[in-house]
């Protein structure tokens, strides 16, 4: 049988734990808990309003059909990766299945530019002649590059990509864009049926021109490091109050009107406000014969 500790006259009785409060605060806890691996498994794809927009992994779309992507393998060289996770050859719902088909893309502040770090480890990069390559893990001038909105033939809004291949001395008519050009050589065949067959390979350089709808390029980047989808996660988590959180801020318990009431408030930025109406209330109550 277990011992009890003494108690004495006058000594003060410990406080039992409320239920309630417990329950709230589980609750919280498991709302957090929910929230927070809501943000960590959203591996969902879309295509940034901006080129502010884009930031983590990165997924750009060449303009050929079938529907190819920018890829680095090990050794930093730069090819065209066929899509295979695409929806009945959309090139807007194309989606990696290969880590070599994701770029990190990071803002460079101050500059307008961003940067394409491939998986291994080194940074997409265009020389002054066009020539893209992946190998250097150290971001310099010729790592940088801008992201242009264009509206495509089709009314659809593209990106391109601008490269290091610029000639700024020759204004707009000198600027250079990373573009996939498809390039088709005859080959011999051994079917008698036809004498050769076309062998097709994608061109990938950094100086294809403005005008090229060769260097019209879809991009789609994690949903999760979308800005707007980060503030609209930040404003819902600052809205959510448990009734524990609210009753110690007013001083008292609350019934189940006043709880609705104040975290509507908090909601429609009223908050502060109905707090002191309920304080006051409060305190009406109080003295109320």
């Amino acid at each position: 049988m277990p011992v009890k500790p003494l108690t004495f006259k006058g000594d003060k009785k410990p406080k039992k734990r409320k239920h309630r409060d417990r329950d709230e605060s589980e609750k919280q806890q498991v709302a957090t808990v929910a929230d927070t691996a809501d943000f960590a498994e959203d591996e969902t794809w879309t295509t940034p309003d901006t080129p502010t927009d884009l930031s983590g992994p990165t997924l750009i779309v060449l303009p050929t059909q079938p529907s190819t992507c920018l890829a680095s393998d090990a050794h930093g060289n730069v090819f065209a990766s066929p899509i295979e996770n695409i929806f009945e050859q959309h090139a807007e719902s194309a989606e990696p299945h290969d880590v070599r088909q994701v770029w990190i893309a990071t803002q460079v502040a101050g500059t307008g530019q961003i940067s394409f770090k491939a998986s291994h480890g080194g940074y997409l990069s265009c020389d002054s002649l066009g020539v893209l390559g992946a190998r250097r893990e150290a971001r310099g001038v010729e790592e940088g590059f801008v992201v242009e909105s264009v509206d495509s033939a089709d009314g659809k809004l593209r990106w391109r990509i601008l490269t290091t291949a610029t000639k700024h001395t020759e204004g707009d008519a000198g600027k250079r864009y990373l573009c996939a050009v498809i390039e088709a050589s005859s080959t011999s065949s051994m079917s008698n049926d036809s004498g050769s067959k076309k062998k097709v390979s994608i061109s990938l350089r950094g100086d294809g021109s403005a005008d090229s709808d060769s260097t019209h390029m879809i991009l789609k980047m994690q949903a999760r490091f979308k800005p707007r989808v980060q503030q609209n996660k930040e404003t819902k988590a600052k809205e959510k109050v448990s009734r524990r959180e609210l009753e110690q801020v007013v001083g008292r318990r609350l019934d189940e009107e006043e709880v609705r009431r104040l975290k509507r408030a908090k909601k429609e930025g009223t908050y502060y406000e109905e707090i002191l109406d309920v304080r006051v209330k409060g305190k009406h109550d109080k003295f109320a014969s």
